[in-house]
């Protein structure tokens, strides 16, 4: 039935909406995006060799199998220093192995790469064959060859793509084996007068020399120790000659050291322990008597070393705690204000952004009075200038990706610390450590460089200068300045120094130049501080650790779950007086633990040694061989605490030494204080 009124209601109805402005247009619901379920790359088998390069492309679909024009694909490679790929996916070899990449697509194109775990992915299989040998050269041959001696003979080896290579042993043949022998080792036995040539073989590469061997002269061999009566630990200098029947030296005579020991735990099952070196330097580990002989072809000498206990223990009284248990606490910097009290600032990990500041000047009251919150997710590293008014705070994982560092006036923080300026400027990538340094900052940026920032006037910061290896894959973690130079940590290219004005070598802040490097073959190095023994005035690199591999956390699906993870690593000490030939000397390492942050202080070591907690190591002396079983650790704190981010679960990040008190920052459990008991108080614990 036509009813009139309810038709004159539908035409105006549709009046009005086919009359109605755009603006006023009922908005179609958004259709989703396609979600990438799958992504293939051409090619998925690469061969490369070294120094070639290829480039990938890939297709990415959904779940339908349409293909996702648009849609981002992010490479990884974990052997970045053999193997290299950007995020277009260019790929550089640089040393030969069996690799794999990573692609995987994260639909989103402002992931990372660690971000997008669950984003579909592929592994492309990449090898890179070893280049052959391309020259092979005798290396460090003496002139003189003499009867009843041996030489382990030396090479450099060469590839054909430049590389030095440590991993081939020469195969050797002698024209005369009743001249020079080859041992099953490769050793040259000189066995009786006349000359013969020696070949070397390495792949299709062959060198030889020619070897003129005489009678040996030697009828005896003296020998001096420049002490016959140490503590563990301290290193004896041995001088050994080889002399002819007229008592004369013998020129260029080999001579070989080794030691027989007598030692206080022998009977307890403990086995006799202490190192001496081919140029002559011996040191023991364990109290006893050590035989030290000095071999000369078929002719010897011998001392006896004997070694007390070093007694470098020391008893650590607790001063106090300040707790942070509702997340993770990252590094330490305590520091005297203008005003006269003693601060502590301390980042936090992995949260909001914190950074607390605490009155220390009662180590057992420490109390929070202020704290600044960035746009970050991590305030990794803090640091104070010299005069303790300016504090700068890195940034990681901030929202709009722009990270750097924060400037704050920290000269009064019982008043209240405020923010004077922010630096990004070519540092989006993350700042995760800084290092002040007469009115510079030395910041890391994302991890591959470090800039010179100038803060003479803080409100307004400026880039001066920066500093950046050119190897392959190259990173960095750490950089420390003293007395002009920067030392940095640059995991597998190993400690780098470098003149910022006090090297001699012309550099300054705004143009360092490169002094020496070390890299040693685990690649952890992880953090690096400049030392001049106070005791021997020899410089040395301490090199730090960090690794990993103990456990996986397999318990816990994230890294806050789970039981706690144990660290791996220990300390390298390398002599750095000749700049040209670096020597990695000493080594302290914690059982069952693994090295983060460090100090030093008036010859002595402080760790923040992870889970093996505050560890304090005497370094006074020279130092060779295992600092750790030469009985030179001081002391050690563990910090349980039950009521921690994770309860009863050490994990010391950062430590300082301030006015003879000793702090460390831990992850779990926020500040500690400690300090050395009075000596009549150690006296009557070991019950003197």
């Amino acid at each position: 039935m036509f009813k009139p009124r309810r038709f004159a209601h539908a035409l105006a109805v549709l009046v009005l909406a086919l009359s109605a402005p755009p603006a006023f247009a009922q908005e179609a619901e958004p259709i989703p995006a396609a979600e990438p379920a799958s992504i293939e790359v051409t090619p998925m088998e690469i061969t490369l060799e070294v120094g070639s390069t290829t480039q990938l492309s890939a297709i990415v679909r959904d779940a339908e199998g349409n293909e996702l024009a648009e849609s981002p694909v992010l490479y990884f490679s974990r052997a970045r220093r053999q193997l290299e790929v950007n995020p277009a996916g260019f790929v550089q070899a640089h040393g030969p192995g069996e690799f794999e990449i990573v692609a995987l697509a994260p639909g989103d194109p402002d992931a990372s790469f660690f971000s997008s775990q669950e984003a579909p992915r592929t592994t492309i299989n990449v090898t890179v064959p070893v280049p052959p040998v391309t020259s092979v050269d005798f290396e460090s041959v003496p002139s003189r060859f003499y009867t009843d001696t041996t030489l382990r003979p030396q090479f450099a080896i060469v590839d054909e793509s430049g590389a030095d290579r440590e991993d081939v042993r020469p195969e050797l043949t002698s024209s005369d084996s009743t001249v020079v022998e080859i041992t099953t080792l490769g050793h040259l036995n000189f066995v009786g007068v006349g000359t013969a040539t020696i070949t070397a073989r390495a792949e299709a590469i062959t060198t030889t020399i020619d070897v003129s061997v005489t009678s040996n002269p030697t009828e005896s061999v003296s020998l001096d120790a420049s002490a016959a009566a140490v503590r563990t630990g301290d290193v004896v200098h041995l001088n050994a000659v080889a002399r002819d029947s007229a008592g004369n030296a013998v020129p260029e005579m080999p001579i070989g050291y080794s030691f027989q020991a007598r030692t206080d735990q022998a009977e307890l099952g403990e086995p006799p322990s202490g190192l001496v070196t081919e140029d002559g330097r011996f040191v023991a580990d364990l109290p006893g008597e050590y035989t030290i002989l000095a071999t000369a072809g078929n002719n010897w000498a011998s001392t006896v070393v004997t070694a007390e206990p070093r007694n470098a223990q020391r008893e650590l009284e607790l001063l106090g705690q300040g707790r942070v248990a509702d997340r993770k606490t990252s590094d330490i910097w305590v520091w005297e204000a203008p005003n006269g009290r003693d601060y502590a600032m301390t980042g936090t990990w992995g949260a909001s952004g914190h950074a607390y500041f605490w009155d220390v000047t009662d180590p057992g009251n420490m109390q929070i009075v202020d704290m600044v919150r960035v746009d970050a997710r991590t305030v990794n590293d803090v640091k104070t200038s010299e005069d303790g008014s300016v504090c700068i705070i890195s940034r990681e994982g901030a929202s709009d990706r722009r990270n750097g560092m924060v400037i704050l006036d920290c000269s009064n923080p019982t008043e209240g610390v405020s923010v004077l300026s922010r630096y990004d400027d070519q540092m989006t990538g993350g700042v995760h450590n800084v290092f002040i340094y007469e009115e510079h900052v030395y910041a890391l940026s994302g991890g591959q460089r470090y800039d010179v920032i100038n803060i003479e006037d803080p409100r307004n910061p400026y880039r001066v200068g920066r500093f950046e290896l050119d190897t392959p894959g190259h990173s960095i973690h750490d950089v420390w300045v003293r007395d002009g130079i920067a030392v940095s940590a640059n995991w597998s290219d190993g400690v780098v120094l470098a003149d910022v004005g006090g090297g001699g070598m012309g550099g300054s802040p705004d143009n360092p130049i490169e002094m020496g490097r070390y890299a040693y073959p685990s690649g952890w190095n992880h953090a690096a501080w400049p030392f001049k023994s106070a005791s021997t005035g020899k410089f040395y690199v301490i090199g730090g650790d960090e690794a990993f591999p103990r456990s996986r956390n397999p318990l816990g699906t994230n890294r806050f779950e789970g039981p706690p993870v144990q660290a791996a690593g220990w300390i390298h000490f390398i002599e750095f007086d000749d700049l040209d030939n670096p020597r990695e000397v000493a080594r302290y390492e914690a059982p069952y633990g693994g090295t983060h942050n460090y100090w030093v202080e008036d010859d002595i070591l402080y760790i923040a040694y992870y889970n093996a907690g505050l560890r304090i190591v005497d370094i006074s002396g020279e130092l060779l061989g295992d600092l750790y079983r030469q009985g030179r650790e001081i002391a050690y704190f563990l910090p349980f605490d039950p009521d921690g981010f994770k309860p009863n679960a050490p994990r010391t990040w950062g430590t300082m030494t301030h006015k003879g008190n000793i702090f460390f920052s831990d992850n779990n459990s926020g500040i500690w204080a400690v300090r050395f008991a009075p000596e009549d108080d150690e006296a009557a614990a070991s019950g003197e």
